[in-house]
C-alpha cells in the first residue's frame, strides 16, 4: 500500500489491534480496509474487528463511531463465504451493544440478514444472523413483511440446527407481541410447532425460552384465547413438576399470563397445577418463589374455587411467612394472594389464625407502593371480627396506618382511608387513630380538592361517630342515633385543626374562655374525674 507521508489522524480510541495481519494496526485504519477490493484483506479486517469488538462496550462503541457499520452490514452479503461469516461475526458481537443496536436500527439491515438464513449458508452465519436479531428484536416492527417471514425460517432452523434453538425461540420470543403476528404464526401452523418445543426433553434452554415464548403471546386477551384451544395449559402444569429451576420459574411466569383468562385459571386447577405452584413457594430460588407468588395471586383473583385450592394445599402458611420476606415484589403478590383468598370466611379464620394481621404490620412500613396498595387491601379483608380488629391495635398497626393518610398515591389513600372506616368499629381502635393525628390530616384531606374522595369521607364520618365529642366540636350538632354518655363534652367549636381531648383541656390552666361542659350521671365517674384530672382538688 506504499508509506504514509502524513501522521495518522487521531482517532476515538488509541488502543490498538493485537498481531493485525494487515498493514495498519489502529482502529481506524482497520475499518478503512473494510473497503479494500481484495478478499484477503476483508476477511483479516472482519477478524480484526470481531476480536476488538469482543473487548467490551467501550470498543463497540469506538467502532461505531468510526463508522464500521455500513461496510459491515454491506459485508454480510459478500459473494465469498469466509467474508460472510466473518462480517457477521463482527455484526453480531457489536450488535449486543445499545448504541449499536440503534444504530442498526436506522440502517434496516433486518430483510439482509434474514435474508442470510438459509439452510444453504455457514452454520456460524446461522449462529451470529440470530444473535444479531436477538439483539435487535426490541426494535422490530412486528407488522412488516420481513419479520413474519422470519418466523418461518425460525421455526425450520428449529428443526434443524439444536445448537441455534435457544437463540431462535429468543429471537420469537421477542418479536411475538401483538395479536396480528400471533394469527398469522397460528394459520401456518407456528404456534403448533412452538407447543412442541417445550416438551423437548433434556433440553432446559430449549423449553424456557420456549415458555418465555408463549408469555409473550399471553399479553393480549386474543392470543390467551388461541393458546387456551391449544390446551397449553396442560403442557405448563407438566412443565411445574421438571427439575429445572428456570423452567420452572417461566412456567409459573406463563402461568400468571395465561391466569388473566378465566377459563385457564379453571383449567389449571382441574389439572392439578395449583399444589404444583404453591410448592414454589418454598424454592431457594428468589425468582421463583417471585413468579409463584405472582401466579397465585392472579389464579386467586376473583376466583373461589382456586382460592380453595390454594387453602388445600397449604399454601396460605407459606404465603404469611412471605410477608416478612425482603423482596418487596414478592411481598406484594403474597398480600394481594391473601386478600383474595380472606374473602372466604373459613379461609380467613386460618390465615388470621397463623399471625397474618401482625405479619402486615412491617409491610405498612414499606416504600413500594404496590406493597402498600395491596398490605392495605389485605388489612381491611383480614378485619372481619372484632378480635381481627383489636389485633392490629395490639400489634401495633394503627400508627402505621394513620401514617399512610400522608400518601400522595391515590389507590394507597383510598385504600388506608377505607381502612381507617373498617377498623374504626372498635371504639378504642378508633380513640387511637385519633390521638395518632388521624382526624386532622383527614380534615385536611377533606379540604383538598385533589385529594379529598368518598373514601376519605367514610372514614372521617367512622372516626367521628366513635367520637362524639370531636363530632360535636366539628359539626355543631350530633345525629337522632348518636347516643352520649359518661365523658361527652362539649369544648365549643373548634379553632383551626387542633382537637384537644378531654385530658388535655383539664391540664390547661383557668382562662376567660367559655366553660367546658362535661356529661356527668353518676357520682363513680365524678370520682374518677376528680381523681384522675384535679388530684382531690375538689
Amino acid at each position: 500500500m506504499g508509506k504514509k507521508v502524513k501522521k495518522e489522524s487521531e482517532t476515538p480510541c488509541k488502543e490498538t489491534f493485537e498481531a493485525l495481519p494487515v498493514v495498519g494496526k489502529t482502529p481506524a485504519t482497520v475499518v478503512l480496509l473494510l473497503s479494500s477490493p481484495e478478499e484477503d484483506i476483508l476477511i483479516k479486517a472482519c477478524e480484526a474487528i470481531h476480536t476488538f469488538a469482543e473487548k467490551g462496550d467501550e470498543s463497540k462503541v469506538s467502532l461505531l463511531g468510526l463508522g464500521a457499520l455500513e461496510p459491515l452490514c454491506q459485508l454480510i452479503t459478500h459473494n465469498n463465504k469466509l467474508v460472510r461469516r466473518n462480517a457477521f461475526m463482527a455484526l453480531g458481537i457489536m450488535a449486543t451493544n445499545g448504541d449499536v443496536k440503534s444504530a442498526l436500527n436506522k440502517i434496516d439491515v433486518t430483510p439482509l440478514i434474514i435474508d442470510k438464513l438459509s439452510l444453504e449458508d455457514d452454520t456460524v452465519i446461522h449462529e451470529f444472523a440470530t444473535l444479531c436479531l436477538a439483539s435487535l428484536s426490541f426494535y422490530l416492527y412486528v407488522f412488516s413483511t420481513p419479520i413474519i417471514s422470519s418466523f418461518h425460517i425460525y421455526f425450520y432452523i428449529l428443526q434443524d440446527f439444536s445448537d441455534l434453538h435457544a437463540e431462535a425461540l429468543q429471537v420469537v420470543a421477542n418479536c411475538l407481541s401483538d395479536s396480528e403476528s400471533v394469527q398469522l404464526i397460528h394459520k401456518d401452523g407456528g404456534l403448533t410447532r412452538l407447543m412442541d418445543f417445550l416438551l423437548t426433553p433434556n433440553m432446559p434452554e430449549i423449553q424456557s425460552n420456549a415458555v418465555k415464548c408463549i408469555s409473550r403471546v399471553a399479553k393480549s386477551s386474543e392470543n390467551r384465547k388461541v393458546l387456551h384451544e391449544h390446551n397449553v395449559e396442560k403442557v405448563l402444569v407438566e412443565l411445574l413438576s421438571v427439575a429445572d429451576i428456570g423452567v420452572k420459574t417461566s412456567a409459573c411466569q406463563a402461568v400468571a399470563a395465561m391466569s388473566f383468562h378465566l377459563s385457564s385459571k379453571d383449567r389449571f386447577r382441574d389439572l392439578g397445577g395449583i399444589p404444583a405452584v404453591v410448592q414454589g413457594l418454598s424454592s431457594e430460588s428468589l425468582a421463583l418463589r417471585q413468579a409463584a407468588t405472582q401466579a397465585l395471586s392472579n389464579l386467586t383473583y376473583n376466583n373461589k374455587h382456586s382460592a380453595f385450592a390454594v387453602f388445600e394445599a397449604g399454601g396460605h402458611e407459606i404465603l404469611v411467612q412471605q410477608l416478612n420476606g425482603s423482596c418487596p415484589r414478592m411481598v406484594a403478590n403474597a398480600a394481594a394472594t391473601l386478600g383474595n383468598m380472606a374473602r372466604h370466611e373459613i379461609i380467613c379464620c386460618s390465615i388470621l389464625s397463623h399471625g397474618a394481621i401482625p405479619a402486615l404490620v412491617e409491610p405498612l412500613k414499606s416504600t413500594d407502593t404496590q406493597v402498600l396498595v395491596n398490605t392495605t387491601q389485605c388489612l381491611t379483608v383480614l378485619a372481619c371480627d372484632t378480635e381481627a380488629r383489636a389485633e392490629l391495635q395490639r400489634a401495633g398497626g394503627l400508627q402505621p396506618l394513620v401514617s399512610l393518610l400522608q400518601s400522595y398515591h391515590k389507590e394507597v389513600l383510598s385504600n388506608t382511608c377505607f381502612a381507617v372506616h373498617v377498623y374504626a368499629c372498635e371504639e378504642s381502635a378508633a380513640v387511637e387513630m385519633c390521638k395518632h393525628g388521624a382526624l386532622e390530616i383527614l380534615q385536611e384531606i377533606n379540604q383538598s380538592v385533589n385529594r379529598k374522595s368518598s373514601y376519605s369521607e367514610l372514614a372521617m364520618i367512622s372516626l367521628l361517630n366513635c367520637n362524639l365529642s370531636v363530632k360535636y366540636s366539628l359539626t355543631g350538632h350530633l345525629a337522632s342515633t348518636d347516643v352520649i354518655v359518661d365523658g361527652f363534652y362539649d369544648a365549643g367549636k373548634v379553632c383551626g385543626l387542633l382537637i384537644l381531648t378531654l385530658e388535655e383541656l383539664f391540664k390547661q390552666p383557668v382562662n376567660q374562655h367559655r366553660p367546658i361542659i362535661v356529661v356527668n350521671t353518676s357520682t363513680e365517674y365524678e370520682s374518677y374525674i376528680k381523681k384522675k384530672y384535679f388530684n382531690g382538688l375538689f
